[in-house]
């Protein structure tokens, strides 16, 4: 790993962008400038428009792109096209894993190649998912390649029939969407930070599902690190994390997310839902408090990342 000298380093931070995403990327990117200002690097906060981030990246010619975009586009693969292309060495996974990761069924495919549980699942038109049920009770409907819980709907025999409203959210679906197993239990995560998993957090939620509220309103949620749970499960959790950063191809950080049901049959009990190649680095995101756990302030976890950064990713 290189170790830059941030005096005569300039790092451009990416933040906002168009995704449903834009709040908490622009929150990110200003908890990640902030830091690597403190760390000693010169720093431009860039809020990236599609219209015009070439002509600012070109103009700006930074040393190093710190990846703070969330959601479509600056998490899909695309955002890292761009720096390829552009020859800026960039934070986080590269084109394929990034694209594959957004996409929950297709890296879904891969973590079932290299052997992690994950719940049965579908894709679907979304006309057929607002007008009757895929599957039995209960399931969820998700968008295929969003995040933060962004348009999740949990269908259970309580319901008033299927999610007839996300057929007026068709932006925010597109033609098709996934059906998904509803897995019960308690809510998991943990990140890897280059080919070492960190520690593991058991979510609280407030509300009955941990939700985009949930994840980041200031008390929306309670974490458990080290999380309570036995210890064969937390290497569990470790193992199956950096099996999906590696089968994925992942660079950098990730955090990978879990359902964990206590009452199932042994060998059932954990199963991986999604792997997040740009976490939230928010004040009340989950990796900054695993990595601090580990024994990384936030600005040392951030100079890390920058480190880290390279092109071919």
């Amino acid at each position: 790993m290189n170790r830059l000298d941030p005096g005569v380093t300039t790092v451009a931070v990416l933040m906002g962008g168009w995704s449903a995403e834009r709040e908490v990327s622009l929150s990110s990117g200003k908890s990640c400038a902030k830091a690597l200002r403190n760390a000693g690097f010169k720093v431009v906060e860039v809020d990236v428009k599609r219209d015009t981030i070439v002509d600012v990246l070109r103009d700006l010619r930074p040393d190093v792109a710190f990846n703070a975009l969330h959601g479509k586009w600056g998490e899909n693969g695309c955002a890292s096209a761009l720096l390829e292309t552009m020859q800026i060495p960039y934070t986080h996974s590269g084109v394929l894993a990034s694209s594959v990761a957004m996409h929950k069924e297709k890296s879904k495919t891969l973590f079932r190649a290299a052997r992690i549980p994950v719940a049965e699942s579908m894709v679907v038109e979304i006309e057929r998912a607002a007008t009757e049920h895929p599957m039995s009770f209960p399931y969820v409907v998700k968008p295929v390649d969003e995040g933060s819980s962004v348009g999740v709907h949990i269908v259970t025999h309580k319901s008033n029939g299927p999610p007839a409203i996300i057929l007026t959210q068709r932006a925010l679906f597109g033609d098709h969407v996934m059906v998904e197993r509803f897995v019960p239990g308690r809510e998991l995560t943990c990140a890897v930070m280059g080919d070492v998993a960190l520690g593991v957090i058991d979510i609280v939620s407030v509300s009955d599902f941990y939700d985009y509220h949930s994840k980041y309103a200031q008390g929306g949620s309670k974490h458990i690190l080290p999380a309570d749970i036995s210890p064969e499960i937390y290497g569990k959790c470790q193992k199956y994390s950096l099996l999906a950063h590696q089968a994925l191809g992942c660079r950098g950080v990730s955090r990978s997310d879990f359902r964990y049901d206590d009452k199932a049959q042994p060998g059932e009990e954990l199963i991986l839902l999604e792997i997040n190649t740009q976490p939230g680095m928010t004040g009340t995101s989950l990796v900054p408090e695993i990595a601090a756990h580990a024994g990384f302030s936030y600005e040392e976890l951030v100079t890390w990342m920058v480190n880290d950064a390279s092109l071919n990713r």
